[in-house]
């Protein structure tokens, strides 16, 4: 990968390797942009196949949390964190806390916060070595129900936009991914009267949703044909791509992975065939807006959380009517609307500045 060549296309400001031999770290955290403050996203552990793997995820995810926090009005950057490491075998008080080092010797630039992977606890022991983190216990905590509550908002957008009416009684929805943030989507479409058909790589977070929900469950590479109104990516990226578009059987692709799209030609290609495509970004920002209250004017509120995170119903419908009115691909219309407000606020402080 020739880094700075793929940080000068999309502007990257700042990119840290951090290696701690005694903890067994090996991180990489990128940040974005710092136009509308300091940079807000959270730390992601996994296995990643290769350590080029690890860079491309965490500069794509970077990317996108700046549009994500711009979207979502709030006055945060982006940025993120992967961790190279299994989050079932690898963690440790060690870790993280070598971790929060690297974070405090950015100076709050960077405010990490909870992710695939990682925990409210993970997010205590970086507590221990810096104070720029945040979804912690005694603050907003667990980000993934607010993430749910954006994602079940914007399919309920999605859904008056196909159908004509956001009820979504007897809709079949596939969801791929049922960890925290997936489980929770299909807890709040199963209240709605929704039909469940869902897949995991691990089998219990399955079976937990088939006795529980009384979801359907199909293995992981039968997700993406199923026949359904509403297909759920709650999992990784890269889902919609040369090899599985073509599989599709749903009217609206709606879910809170990240980086949905393998390339932009792949929301190109939803539009052309009908397919209503809800962009990551914009649907999945209830975690980071529960986060970001933590620094609202007399600190967090729940109810306020929960309110920004409900008006992603709004967000969703303005990026669809963006859309329609420019004959422009629902990713784009993201963009220009998260760009809009970033270079109104970059000209705001050039003015100020003088």
């Amino acid at each position: 990968m020739e880094l700075f060549s793929h940080m000068e296309k999309s502007d990257y400001e700042q990119a840290v390797f951090c290696h701690d031999k005694a903890s067994g770290l090996k991180a990489v955290i990128v940040i974005h942009d710092t136009t509308l403050g300091p940079a807000l996203g959270g730390v992601r552990m996994w296995t990643y196949d290769s350590e080029e793997d690890a860079v491309t995820d965490a500069l794509r995810l970077a990317r996108g949390m700046t549009y994500k926090n711009a979207a979502a009005g709030l006055n945060m950057g982006g940025a993120k964190t992967v961790v190279m490491a299994d989050p079932k075998k690898d963690k440790s008080e060690a870790l993280f806390r070598a971790l929060g080092r690297f974070i405090e010797s950015l100076n709050g630039r960077y405010i990490a916060a909870e992710d695939v992977g990682t925990s409210v606890q993970d997010m205590e022991y970086i507590r221990m070595e810096t104070t720029h983190v945040a979804g912690l216990g005694q603050g907003s905590g667990n980000p993934s129900p607010f993430t749910a509550l954006g994602v079940f908002q914007g399919i309920k957008a999605a859904t008056k936009e196909v159908y004509g009416s956001d009820d979504l009684a007897g809709k079949k929805v596939a969801i791929q991914g049922m960890g925290n943030v997936g489980y929770g989507v299909a807890k709040l479409l199963k209240k709605e009267g929704a039909q469940l058909i869902v897949t995991d790589i691990f089998e219990d977070n399955v079976n937990k949703a088939v006795k529980e929900l009384g979801a359907k469950a199909v293995k992981p590479d039968e997700i993406i044909g199923v026949d359904c109104d509403i297909f759920t990516p709650c999992a990784l990226g890269a889902i919609i791509n040369d090899d599985t578009i073509d599989q599709l059987k749903c009217k609206i692709v709606s879910g809170s992975a990240n980086n949905q799209l393998k390339e932009n030609k792949h929301g190109d290609i939803l539009q052309k065939k009908g397919i209503l495509y809800v962009p990551d970004y914009i649907i999945n920002a209830g975690g980071v807006i529960n986060v970001a209250a933590e620094f609202e004017p007399g600190g967090y509120s729940k109810e306020k959380a929960t309110a920004k995170a409900e008006a992603l119903y709004d967000v969703v419908t303005q990026v669809i009517e963006t859309s329609k009115k420019e004959n422009i691909p629902t990713y784009k219309a993201a963009d220009r609307i998260a760009e809009g407000r970033i270079n109104l606020i970059a000209g705001v402080r050039d003015d100020y500045i003088g």
